[in-house]
């Protein structure tokens, strides 16, 4: 009897370990499946507005870091009309420049929310002359265009009387528990709020610097979110709670660890309209960060700041035109794509199709009439010029017949072919992709 008793034993634990086995798979598989539209969307556009907009000074920074009163700052209340605002403008402008989805800021850390919270009164519809929720006709324009809405939130809000600090050195209170509950149920409030009313592709979260996981109650808010929606996507902001990495302002200079990645770049200096900041960034630059970004495996989240009459600067609106010409004319290279070769490969970002049989090389210039290709061991069986269709001469030197080494390639390129801001090349393999 004992030792039919054990071999019960095993086999049940057996069964619990498949079982287990089984159903983290199916988790895996469903995360993936979430993921799926991110990580092939490859460009998205950020929208920083709000009422830091009306005198184009650092959104809530600027009164955080003690630069101007609070209450100078609150005065720009007044002057937010958003009397031009055209959300379907916006979208338009949004999908020419080839982006697959936007991110809007609901509330920024000044805590002025674009929406009709019934949680404050601080919100453009009942404090500020635009005096209707911003929102709404946004995201309905986004799904209209088939795009994916996404909403930022920031956790934390310096204007909150429950919030322990306010400024630099003004601090409300250091410990309290019963005001920092308070805090927190208006906070999941808010959320809640939003997804009710919205029901966000994605959430962009900010602020979770100030607190911890535990004091934001991170995992009820991931919880509360996907209970809701499952095909919710959440950003790293969460307090460790999120689906993707966001580096900010900085290009990485290898691949992050995270799987999902976003790069948030402003398309100037600053986030929010500035009129005073006019150091825009150019259409080729803003490809040549973009073109790294996705060889890589990541994202672009690229940004933007409209005016309080809802206005975006033409500044902006040249850059998106540039890019959406380009993205429209490379889209086989962009999106659905997977980070190409390695560095070592090719001087230049490059990415590939998902099952690796077809490579596309990114280069500014013209590169002396010629590309050298190094460390891949396939043949290529035609290479081209994406978005042209012109077919281009390859050479193969160094790969002698006895030699299983990758040879190397050259590949001519033809003045008449490039791009005036950065030029793609196919590669068509003669299966998957290796390299030395």
């Amino acid at each position: 009897m004992t030792t039919v008793y054990r071999c019960f034993q095993r086999g049940c634990v057996a069964v619990l370990m498949l079982m287990c086995i089984t159903l983290t798979a199916a988790a895996q598989q469903k995360s993936e499946d979430r993921m799926k539209w991110f990580g092939d969307a490859r460009l998205g556009i950020f929208i920083h507005w709000g009422i830091y907009s009306v005198n184009g000074i650092d959104e809530s920074w600027s009164f955080y870091n003690e630069q101007i009163s609070y209450d100078d700052y609150m005065k720009q209340l007044n002057g937010f009309t958003a009397t031009d605002y055209d959300p379907e403008a916006w979208v338009r402008l949004i999908k020419e420049s080839g982006a697959r989805y936007a991110v809007l800021t609901s509330k920024h850390h000044d805590g002025v929310a674009l929406w009709d919270t019934k949680l404050s009164s601080l919100n453009v519809v009942d404090s500020t002359p635009a005096a209707r929720d911003l929102i709404r006709p946004f995201i309905n324009a986004l799904r209209k265009s088939g795009l994916k809405a996404g909403l930022y939130y920031s956790l934390l809000d310096w204007s909150h009387p429950d919030y322990p600090n306010m400024t630099r050195s003004v601090k409300r209170y250091d410990t309290d528990t019963i005001r920092w509950a308070r805090f927190v149920k208006f906070s999941h409030g808010q959320i809640a709020e939003l997804d009710r009313e919205f029901r966000p592709d994605l959430w962009w979260f900010d602020g979770d610097w100030e607190q911890s996981a535990d004091m934001w109650r991170a995992p009820e808010i991931r919880k509360m979110i996907l209970d809701s929606n499952p095909d919710a996507i959440i950003n790293s902001r969460l307090a460790g709670y999120g689906d993707y990495g966001t580096p900010e302002q900085g290009l990485p200079v290898r691949p992050p660890q995270e799987k999902y990645w976003e790069l948030c770049m402003t398309i100037n200096d600053s986030w929010g309209y500035q009129g005073n900041d006019r150091n825009y960034k150019s259409p080729s630059q803003v490809i040549r960060i973009f073109a790294e970004c996705i060889g890589m495996g990541g994202n672009l989240l690229l940004d933007i700041g409209p005016k309080p009459d809802g206005t975006i600067p033409e500044e902006q609106v040249e850059v998106l035109k540039e890019l959406g010409r380009w993205t429209s004319k490379h889209s086989q290279a962009i999106f659905g794509t997977v980070a190409g070769l390695p560095k070592e490969c090719f001087e230049g970002p490059s990415t590939m199709k998902s099952d690796s049989t077809v490579v596309f090389l990114f280069f500014k210039g013209n590169c002396g009439g010629e590309l050298m290709l190094e460390g891949v061991k396939n043949r290529i069986n035609k290479a081209f010029v994406v978005g042209n269709g012109t077919n281009l001469d390859v050479k193969e030197y160094l790969r002698p017949s006895w030699s299983d080494h990758a040879g190397v390639y050259f590949i001519k390129v033809p003045e008449e072919v490039l791009d005036d801001q950065m030029t793609v090349i196919g590669l068509s393999l003669d299966g998957k992709l290796k390299t030395e």
